[in-house]
């Protein structure tokens, strides 16, 4: 029987397998490992420019629970955290100009009313 970390790896690298494959048929370049589940790709930019997008796959384990083992990770839960999070930033970011348009506004009848 494999151990856990024997499992995570072989579901690591099939993951990266799949990506490689996948980045090199797509954009025609070779992918070049740079780390522990790690990839880069040779690319150039609309200006001619090299770049070289840099892919990381891990399996988290969790956090820690405070008894020496982890919660374990739930992708779900973090994806709906992120959603939420964003939504809460993008309704911020609605707030802050509705109140930067009206303060536009107060200024230009303020401006009208004193000439």
């Amino acid at each position: 029987m494999a151990s856990k970390a024997e499992l995570e790896n072989k579901l690591r690298k099939e993951v990266m397998d799949v990506i490689a494959k996948a980045l090199e048929e797509h954009f025609d370049t070779d992918i070049m490992k740079v780390g522990s589940g790690e990839i880069t790709l040779a690319l150039v930019d609309a200006e001619g420019n090299s770049k070289y997008p840099k892919i990381k796959v891990s399996i988290p384990r969790g956090t820690r629970d405070g008894e020496g083992g982890y919660i374990p990770y739930d992708g779900i839960e973090a994806a709906e955290d992120y959603r939420m999070d964003m939504e809460a930033k993008e309704q911020e970011r609605a707030v802050k100009k509705a109140m930067r348009e009206a303060e536009k506004r107060r200024k230009g009848v303020e401006d009208d009313e004193e000439e």
